[in-house]
């Protein structure tokens, strides 16, 4: 009976939001108690990965009722990025610490430069690396693709018609070998993801792309854009959309305003244009919204069964959702940088009011 057991011994039933805020305050201990990188990824598996603490403890909510569900799945988001935002800081910390502690025993013999003048990566490289960092703790796994491509994976394996206006010469350049051309956007690492990965997976493809057009303030023939693409079962337009969001508030970090408008693109079915409130004037008009006060920043929408065909995947068992984020774009929302000339110019007064 209960009146026999010690009140010592009675076991004490933790809530889920309970259990949550004790799964934080050991993980913050865990992570202050991490000495070095191995550490660090061992904490990261038991706390933040599929199988990790934070991730089984979440299968309770399923017996909660709704609004317990609502509290308490806020909380967990909530505990979650509070979680992740600590490891990133306490990953740069050990990095640096280690690169301080190898500079204590290393040396090396070179004449002292002339110029105490330290070079720093290009801003396009910066964000490129920022996008990996945040794409990657959402779970992406970051790929890379071939500028010299095929004409079937750029083009014919993404549902693109032989007659489709993208494949004349005023928008692609194509090489002298028949067939072969430089990417017009990195869409074409869609087919080589589903070539060598199976299903589920999320992936982010950043990289230069190429087409044949006039310049001006916010075209270039030569520019930067990722692919992103996620495959899995009974993903929606709601799961797009969330993706869209998280990275958007993280990477500006600030509320932006965006709409979402129907598009058409061969390999997605349905398709949208998500645009963003232009940052550089605010939403007035400026040559880079070409005075609208928007921009175009973001295509996306959900993967046609073509697509999944031709990548080997069934479409009645697998289905996804594909975007291509404009890096250069992204760049000049983020520094007010009004010609997308500017980058590929080789300007140093331009380049060096971007330090690392």
């Amino acid at each position: 009976m209960l009146d026999s057991v010690p009140p010592a011994q009675i076991p004490i039933v933790m809530s889920l939001s309970e259990q949550l805020k004790k799964i934080e305050v050991n993980a913050r201990n865990g992570l202050a108690g991490a000495a070095d990188l191995a550490a660090l990824d061992a904490w990261h598996a038991d706390y933040l990965s599929k199988k990790g603490s934070l991730t089984e403890i979440l299968k309770g909510l399923k017996d909660l009722s709704p609004d317990e569900k609502r509290s308490t799945g806020a909380l967990a988001n909530t505990v979650r990025e509070a979680l992740e935002s600590a490891f990133l800081a306490r990953k740069r910390e050990i990095s640096q610490a280690e690169i301080n502690e190898r500079l204590k025993s290393e040396t090396y013999d070179a004449l002292r430069p002339r110029s105490s003048h330290r070079g720093h990566l290009h801003p396009l490289t910066q964000i490129t690396e920022e996008l990996e960092d945040l794409f990657s703790f959402m779970g992406f796994t970051i790929l890379d693709g071939p500028e010299v491509e095929t004409d079937e994976n750029n083009f014919g394996k993404l549902n693109f018609s032989d007659d489709h206006p993208a494949r004349d010469m005023q928008d692609t350049i194509w090489t002298a070998q028949e067939g072969v051309l430089l990417r017009t956007h990195t869409s074409s690492v869609q087919v080589r993801a589903m070539q060598i990965l199976k299903p589920p997976f999320r992936i982010l493809a950043p990289g230069r792309c190429f087409r044949y057009e006039e310049t001006d303030a916010s075209h270039e023939n030569t520019f930067n854009q990722a692919e992103g693409m996620m495959i899995g079962e009974n993903l929606s337009v709601a799961n797009l959309i969330h993706v869209m969001k998280t990275f958007l508030s993280s990477f500006f970090e600030r509320e932006v305003t965006v709409r979402l408008r129907p598009g058409y693109f061969p390999f997605v079915e349905p398709g949208f244009e998500l645009d963003i409130q232009c940052l550089v004037c605010g939403g007035p008009g400026c040559p880079v919204c070409k005075h609208s006060g928007w921009v175009e920043l973001l295509p996306c929408g959900m993967v046609h069964p073509n697509v999944l065909r031709q990548g080997g995947l069934n479409p009645e068992k697998w289905n996804g959702f594909a975007f291509g984020l404009g890096l250069s774009r992204l760049v000049m929302m983020r520094y007010g940088i009004e010609d997308i000339r500017h980058f590929m110019s080789g300007n140093l007064r331009f380049l060096e009011q971007f330090p690392a």
